[in-house]
């Protein structure tokens, strides 16, 4: 049985609290991220945001966005980016284009062979740009249609020139933080 766009509408409507995808007609319930990969997620969103918002570029969201994408699969990236011009208002539920760049980082859970074909499935639906960000091994995949994936290591800056011209971010400051002994301040 092939589901539409309107059973995972109903579905996610009597399960709120449980984020899924439509993919090839089949409805798959994501399961939540690990912590580190979650604050990775959120750190890349803290990096695009404020550059985003202040040269007014377009839209930033986290996995709670979904997009349904022309080839009618529902999904949602970890961080995606959605030019001004394409997206003039915000839709009240999912937006119905690829985004020009999307994000996703390795939780525990996941695999790099599943991410990657994620990825290309964007990118053969219209994304310009998809990262690949794996924390625990410290390296960003740049992958882009018809185009050799570049990776990316600490010491490297990671830009996009072509969707957000003059942002850039050092790779090592993509990572959680590790604090050490703290001072109690008396």
């Amino acid at each position: 049985m092939t589901l539409t766009i309107k059973d995972l509408e109903k579905l996610q409507a009597q399960a709120p609290d449980y984020r899924m995808e439509l993919v090839n007609g089949s409805i798959t319930v994501m399961s939540p991220s690990g912590y580190e990969s979650d604050e990775v997620a959120s750190r890349m969103i803290g990096k695009l945001f404020t550059f985003v918002d202040q040269n007014r570029l377009g839209r930033i969201t986290g996995a709670g966005a979904g997009f349904t994408l022309p080839n009618s699969d529902t999904r949602a990236p970890d961080v995606s980016f959605v030019q001004a011009q394409r997206l003039r208002k915000s839709p009240r539920s999912f937006a119905e284009l690829a985004p020009d760049l999307m994000v996703e980082v390795k939780s525990p859970s996941d695999s790099i062979k599943g991410l990657r074909e994620k990825i290309d499935s964007f990118l053969a639906q219209g994304t310009r740009v998809g990262l690949l960000i794996h924390p625990e091994q410290r390296w960003v995949e740049v992958r882009r249609s018809e185009q050799e994936p570049v990776t990316l290591r600490d010491g490297d800056t990671l830009t996009i020139p072509d969707l957000l011209p003059g942002w850039e971010v050092k790779v090592e400051d993509l990572w959680s933080p590790q604090f050490d002994e703290l001072d109690d301040a008396e």
